[in-house]
């Protein structure tokens, strides 16, 4: 901070064509999202980190930001991590603690549903990597990435808990 040094962090999965086109699609008022994909559990970090977070770029880069608090259930086959948007919409966070699972998304409205497999891809992250290093401009705002990171924190202290919702506001 302070030395305006242009970065971004995000996953693969939110530049793939399938989420990108579910985030795109007008299915009415949107009611919530599901975003699924593996989440195996690497001790040396924090639990959805490892793995998880690409599933949550994916719910985020269909949801958008806004995600106010959640709350976390947790077995050892998978968490599942539900966010309440400032909207009123629901976001879902299906983090199966296994490898391989597929990804996939889903959106909901009040007019109709959408739902793509994403299969996992670099050639778009790494198109924006390029576009990024030649304009200086990142594809992924700073406030949004913190929100993301945010979010996950919030699910792990959810865990913790026992369950009980975690305002985001709270990880700041």
């Amino acid at each position: 901070e302070g030395t305006n040094t242009p970065m971004f962090s995000a996953s693969a999965l939110r530049f793939e064509p399938e989420v990108i086109e579910v985030a795109l699609e007008d299915v009415g008022r949107v009611t919530g999202a599901t975003s699924y994909g593996p989440s195996p559990i690497e001790p040396t970090h924090p639990d959805l980190v490892f793995y998880g977070l690409h599933a949550a770029e994916a719910l985020f880069t269909v949801m958008g930001p806004g995600c106010r608090r959640v709350s976390r259930v947790t077995t050892e086959r998978a968490s599942v991590v539900t966010g309440e948007w400032s909207d009123g919409s629901v976001g879902v966070l299906y983090a199966m603690h296994h490898w391989p699972a597929p990804y996939k998304v889903v959106k909901m409205g009040d007019r109709s549903v959408i739902s793509r497999d994403v299969p996992p891809h670099y050639a778009p992250l790494v198109r924006e990597i390029v576009k990024f290093c030649q304009t200086g401009v990142p594809p992924v705002s700073a406030a949004h990435t913190l929100e993301l990171f945010a979010f996950l924190e919030a699910a792990d202290e959810s865990k913790r808990r026992g369950g009980v919702a975690v305002t985001l506001e709270e990880m700041n």
